[in-house]
C-alpha cells in the first residue's frame, strides 16, 4: 500500500502513539509506502530519504502503486516560498503550505492526488531549473530565528538537519534525514578555507559522533538551527558562540554538495 501527505504537515512518530516521540514530519505531497498497520497507525518508509516512522491513518491519503509511481517520476516540483497557499479546486478550500513541500505531476500551475485537483501559482523549483550556491544560501536565509524543534521541517519549528535538508530540497537536491548520514553526501575538503557558500559543515560530539549540521554562507559563517535558525562564526575548531563565551559545537568534516 502507498500514500501521499495531503496535508500541510504531519507529524512521524517513533513508536505509533500520539504520547511518543516525533522524529520528522511529512510536507504536503510527501510520498511513502506503507510497511505495516497498528490499529489507526501506520508505518510507512518516505520515499524522498527511506525515513521510518509512524503516521495517524486520519492523516494522509491511500493512493495506487500507479500514482505512487506517477508522483515520482522525474525531479519533482518544490515549493520554493517559505509560506504559500494551495488551492482544492473540487472543494474549493484552500490551506498553507511550507517551502519544501512536493507537488506531485505538477503542470501548468496545477497537479492531482486521487480525486482532488489542486492549484498553486507560486514559486517552485522543477526538473528544468539547476541549483546554484547562492541560491542554497538565499532559501536558507528564508529560515532566520525559526525555533528550533526535534523533527521539525517547516519554519514554525525545524531542527538542524531538517533545516538542511528542506534548503536542499527547495533546490532540487536530494539529502537524507539525519545530520550523520547527510555526511555522506558529496566530498569533502581538507581545510575549511577551501569552503565555499552552499557547502555542509558537519560538527560531532565528545563520542565522535556527527550530531549537528549547518550551511556555510560567507567569511568563516555558518547558519544552522540551534535554539532558532542563527548564524554564527566558525572556524577549523568549530562554531563559537558569543553568549555562551565559546565554542558550542566541533567542527568535523565540510562538505561540498554543488559545484
Amino acid at each position: 500500500m502507498y500514500g501521499i501527505c495531503n496535508l500541510s504537515v504531519i507529524p512521524v512518530r517513533k513508536e505509533p502513539s500520539d504520547k511518543s516521540e516525533m522524529v520528522t514530519q511529512l510536507l504536503f505531497g510527501d510520498s511513502f509506502k506503507i510497511l505495516e498497520e497498528k490499529d489507526q497507525w501506520r508505518k510507512i518508509r518516505n520515499y524522498w530519504d527511506d525515513y521510518e516512522g509512524w503516521i495517524d491513518r486520519k492523516q494522509f491519503a491511500e493512493v495506487s502503486k500507479t500514482e505512487y509511481e506517477r508522483s515520482l517520476s522525474g525531479l519533482p516540483a518544490v515549493n520554493a516560498e517559505l509560506f504559500s497557499v494551495i488551492l482544492n479546486e473540487k472543494s474549493g478550500e484552500s490551506f498553507p503550505v511550507t517551502l519544501g513541500c512536493t507537488l506531485p505531476s505538477f503542470h501548468n500551475n496545477r497537479f492531482s492526488i486521487g480525486e482532488n485537483n489542486y492549484f498553486f501559482d507560486g514559486t517552485v523549483f522543477t526538473e528544468k531549473d539547476k541549483a546554484s550556491r547562492q541560491n542554497i544560501v538565499d532559501t536558507a536565509l528564508l529560515f532566520l530565528n525559526s525555533p528550533y524543534l526535534w523533527g521539525g521541517k517547516t519554519p514554525m519549528g525545524i531542527d538542524c538537519s531538517g533545516f538542511t535538508q528542506v534548503v536542499f530540497k527547495a533546490n532540487g537536491i536530494r539529502l537524507k534525514r539525519d545530520a550523520y548520514q547527510q555526511a555522506e553526501s558529496g566530498s569533502s575538503y581538507s581545510f575549511v578555507e577551501e569552503s565555499y557558500p552552499g557547502d555542509l559543515a558537519f560538527f560531532d560530539n565528545e563520542e565522535g559522533k556527527i550530531t549537528h549540521v549547518g550551511i556555510i554562507i560567507t567569511d568563516n559563517r555558518v547558519i544552522h538551527a540551534s535554539g532558532r535558525v542563527r548564524i554564527d562564526h566558525f572556524d577549523h575548531y568549530g562554531i563559537f558562540t558569543p553568549e555562551r563565551g565559546g565554542y558550542t559545537h566541533h567542527l568535523r568534516v565540510i562538505r561540498k554538495i554543488v559545484e
